[in-house]
C-alpha cells in the first residue's frame, strides 16, 4: 500500500471512531484531503477537511482537528498527530513503521512500486507517426520519449497497453515523395528532371535515389514513380525503426494509412457518415457537418478531384482503432501543428458511433535546441533540419530520454546540448545514474567482504537520513497513481533526482559498510536498505528507458 493510502485509510478510520462515539455529528464526511506540507516542520502529511466541514457540522474546524486527531491510532503508520489552526490535522510516520516496509520491497523486487490501479482496461498510445518521407527529426524526440514512458507508466498501474505508429504512406505527400525521389534517380543517369516544387528537396533524397539506383540500375528510367516511392518508403521506415531503436523505443504495432483504403475501412467510414446525414457535396466537394456537433465551421473529407483530406482518413483510422482494436481508451501525442485538428477528429468519430471522450490527444510544444547558450538551427553536417540521429548520436540515448522528459507537454523547452553530454552532478541524469553506481559499488564491497546481511534487523533503521530515504521510495506508487491518471510521466525524472538526493543524503550521514565487529547489525541493516533503494531507482530508471549503470 502507498503511504498517501495508507494515512487516508488511518484518517478515514479516525473521522469515523469520532462519529460513532458522538464526538463529531453524524453525516457524510465526503472525501478526506490528505496533502504533503510544504514546509517539513509540519509533518508528513496533514488533512485539511476540517476547513471543509466546518459549516456542516456548525462546528469550529480547529476544535474537529482537535476531536479527530484524539482519536488517531498512533500504534501503526502514524506516530504523531497534532491540530493546528485554523482547522488542520498534521501528521508525521512511525520510524519504526517505515522501517517495517524494507523487506516487503526486497521480497517483491521493489514490489512497493506496484500501483494499487488494477485492471484499467485496454488503452492504445499512439506516438511520434512521423511522415516516412523524412528522417525523424528533433521535434519528434520529445513526443518519442514521452509516449513511450507514459506507456510504461500506464502498464505499471494495471492497464493492457499497446503501442501504435500510424504511418502516412497515402494521399499527397506520398506522392509528392515518389514524384521527388523519382526525379533525384533519374537526374543520376542524366535525364533533364526537376523535384516539383512542393515536393521534397532535402539531400536525403538524392542518398536514397544512390541506393535505389544501386539496387535496380536503370529499370525505372521510363516510368515507375509509384515503385520508386515505395522502394523509398520502405527505406525511410527501416531508418525511423533504427532511429527510435537508438532510443530505446519498438513498437508493439505500425498501422498503414494505406491498407484503410485498400482494405474498404476507410469507404465504410464514408457511407457510415453519409447513413447518418453528416456528409453534404457542396462546392464539387464532400464536407462533414461538423457545425452540427457544436463546431465552428465545417470541414472537407472528399476533395473536388476525389481524393481523401487526411481528416476524411483520420476519421476511419480512428474509428478502425476502436471498433476493431476493441481499446477502452486511446491516447494520441500529435505535435503543436495539429492543435486544430483536435476537435474535428473528435466531432468525426462521435459521428460514427463513437463516444469521444474515448479520445484522449495530447500535444507536444515546441522543443528548442541550444550549444553554450546559443540556438542551433540547422545540422552541421548537411545545414537542414536537425534529425533525431544526430541528436541521439551526439549526447546519448539516456540523456536524449531523461532530460526531454523533465518537462510537461505543454511547456515548451530548451534542450541544452553540453549540458547533456557532461559527466558531473549539474547534468540531472548523470547525478541519478551515479546514485544507482554508488550504490551498486555499496553492494559490491559487502560481496567482497563476505558480509551476509541477510538476517539484518530493519527495525534499527530508525536515523532520520534513513527514514526520509525509506519514505521517499514508498512515495513511487502514489506518484505513479497520478501520473497515470494524468498522463503525465515527466514526474518520473523529478522523482528520481529527488530518490538520488535521498540516497546521497544517507549515505552522507549513515556509514554502510563498517569493520568494527559493534556495528555487524546496522550495516546488515543498512544493506538491505542500500538494496532496497537499488531496487526502486532501477525501476524509476527502467520505466523512463534510461539505464541503471552498475559503476561509472
Amino acid at each position: 500500500m502507498s503511504l498517501r493510502h495508507e494515512i487516508l485509510r488511518i484518517t478515514t478510520a479516525a473521522f469515523e471512531t469520532a462519529q460513532r462515539e458522538g464526538s463529531l455529528p453524524a453525516g457524510e464526511i465526503g472525501e478526506i484531503g490528505i496533502e504533503r506540507p510544504q514546509n517539513p516542520e509540519h509533518g508528513d502529511y496533514a488533512c485539511n477537511t476540517p476547513l471543509r466541514l466546518a459549516r456542516v457540522m456548525r462546528m469550529d474546524p480547529f476544535r474537529i482537528a482537535e476531536i479527530v486527531s484524539s482519536h488517531f491510532c498512533t500504534d501503526g503508520a502514524v506516530a504523531n498527530v497534532s491540530a493546528v489552526r485554523p482547522g488542520f490535522i498534521n501528521m508525521s510516520m512511525s520510524p519504526q513503521w517505515l522501517a517495517g516496509r524494507i523487506p516487503g520491497i526486497l521480497a517483491s523486487s521493489g514490489g512497493t512500486v506496484t500501483s494499487e490501479i488494477r485492471g484499467g482496461g485496454r488503452v492504445q498510445v499512439e506516438y511520434v507517426s512521423g511522415n516516412p518521407t523524412g528522417p525523424l527529426h528533433v521535434g519528434h524526440i520529445r513526443g518519442a520519449v514521452y509516449g513511450s514512458a507514459l506507456a510504461n507508466v500506464l502498464r505499471e498501474t494495471g492497464y493492457d497497453v499497446q503501442t501504435e505508429y500510424y504511418i502516412n504512406d497515402y494521399g499527397n505527400q506520398a506522392e509528392q515523395f515518389a514524384a521527388s525521389l523519382h526525379a533525384c534517380y533519374l537526374q543520376l543517369f542524366g535525364q533533364d528532371a526537376e523535384v516539383p516544387e512542393d515536393g521534397y528537396h532535402g539531400s536525403y533524397i538524392k542518398d536514397l535515389a544512390v541506393e535505389i539506383k544501386k539496387e535496380v540500375g536503370a529499370e525505372y528510367l521510363d516510368g515507375g514513380t509509384e515503385e520508386i516511392g515505395a522502394m523509398g518508403m520502405r527505406r525511410m521506415l527501416s531508418s525511423i525503426t533504427h532511429d527510435l531503436k537508438s532510443l530505446g523505443i519498438e513498437f508493439d504495432n505500425w498501422y498503414s494509412e494505406l491498407s484503410l483504403h485498400t482494405s474498404g475501412k476507410y469507404s465504410k467510414v464514408i457511407q457510415l457518415l453519409d447513413d447518418g446525414a453528416f456528409l453534404e457535396d457542396r462546392d464539387g466537394a464532400r464536407w462533414f457537418k461538423a457545425s452540427e456537433l457544436g463546431e465552428d465551421k465545417d470541414n472537407v473529407v472528399v476533395r473536388s478531384n476525389g481524393s481523401p483530406t487526411y481528416f476524411a482518413s483520420d476519421i476511419a483510422y480512428h474509428y478502425d482503432k476502436f471498433t476493431e482494436g476493441g481499446y477502452d481508451r486511446v491516447i494520441d501525442i500529435w505535435g503543436a501543428d495539429h492543435h486544430g485538428h483536435v476537435p474535428r477528429i473528435k466531432a468525426g468519430i462521435e459521428a460514427v458511433g463513437i463516444a469521444p471522450e474515448k479520445l484522449e490527444i495530447l500535444i507536444t510544444q515546441i522543443v528548442t535546441l541550444k550549444r553554450d547558450g546559443e540556438l542551433v538551427r540547422v545540422s552541421k553536417r548537411t545545414g537542414e533540419m536537425i534529425t533525431l540521429e544526430e541528436v541521439v548520436n551526439e549526447v546519448g540515448s539516456d540523456a536524449c530520454r531523461f532530460l526531454f522528459l523533465m518537462r510537461s507537454l505543454d511547456s515548451q523547452m530548451d534542450f541544452d546540448l553540453e549540458l547533456a553530454k557532461q559527466q558531473t552532478v549539474e547534468n540531472p541524469v548523470y547525478y541519478v545514474q551515479y546514485a544507482h553506481a554508488r550504490i551498486a559499488s555499496i553492494l559490491r564491497l559487502a560481496a567482497e567482504r563476505d558480509i551476509d546481511y541477510s538476517t539484518g534487523e530493519v527495525s534499527l533503521l530508525i536515523h532520520p537520513a534513513e527514514s526520509a530515504l525509506i519514505k521517499k521510495m514508498l512515495q513511487l506508487p502514489e506518484l505513479l497513481e497520478l501520473m497515470g491518471r494524468n498522463l503525465a510521466p515527466h514526474h518520473l525524472p523529478h522523482y528520481s533526482m529527488d530518490l538520488a538526493t535521498s540516497f546521497h543524503t544517507f549515505y552522507q550521514q549513515c556509514r554502510v559498510v563498517s569493520s568494527d565487529p559493534l556495528d555487524k547489525e546496522i550495516t546488515a541493516a543498512r544493506l538491505k536498505l542500500v538494496e532496497a533503494a537499488k531496487l526502486v531507482l532501477s525501476k524509476c530508471l527502467g520505466l523512463m528507458i534510461v539505464s541503471a549503470p552498475e559503476e561509472m
